[in-house]
C-alpha cells in the first residue's frame, strides 16, 4: 500500500469565510459542510479541512499549480488587492519569484495562514 495525505485540519475564525477565500483565490468550490469542517478538495483528492476555532496559529501550506492556474490565481489575487509577496518571510512585496524555473508566491489568508503557489517544486 502507498501512503497518501488524504486530508488537514485548517484552523480558522471564521470557518466558511476562510474557506471560500482559498477556493475562490485557486478557482475552486468550497464541498458540502461536513460535520464541523468545509472542505475544499483538490485535485489529488486530498482535502483541506477548515475547521472554526477560536484561536488560530499561523501555518504554512503551498499548492503546486500549473502556469494556467498560476496565472488565473495571480490575476484574482491583484483584482481583490491582496498582498503578496516573492519569498516566504514577506520581505519583497508586490513581486513574485522564478525559483527552479518556475514561478512563485505567498499571500496571506484572513487568519493569517501563509499561503503559496508554485509552478515548478
Amino acid at each position: 500500500m502507498s501512503i497518501e495525505l488524504n486530508h488537514t485540519i485548517v484552523c480558522a475564525s471564521d470557518r466558511d469565510a476562510s474557506a471560500a477565500f482559498l477556493a475562490g483565490i485557486l478557482g475552486l468550490e468550497v464541498d458540502p459542510v461536513t460535520g464541523p469542517f468545509a472542505p475544499i478538495r483538490l485535485a489529488n483528492g486530498v482535502t483541506l479541512d477548515y475547521l472554526q476555532v477560536d484561536e488560530v496559529t499561523s501555518q504554512h501550506y503551498a499548492f503546486l499549480v500549473g502556469d494556467t492556474e498560476f496565472d488565473a490565481a495571480m490575476a484574482r489575487i491583484e483584482t481583490a488587492g491582496i498582498a503578496y509577496w516573492a519569498d516566504p518571510f514577506h520581505s519583497t512585496p508586490g513581486e513574485i519569484n522564478h525559483l527552479h524555473g518556475g514561478r512563485g508566491v505567498y499571500f496571506a489568508d484572513p487568519d493569517g495562514h501563509n499561503l503559496e503557489l508554485l509552478t515548478r517544486a
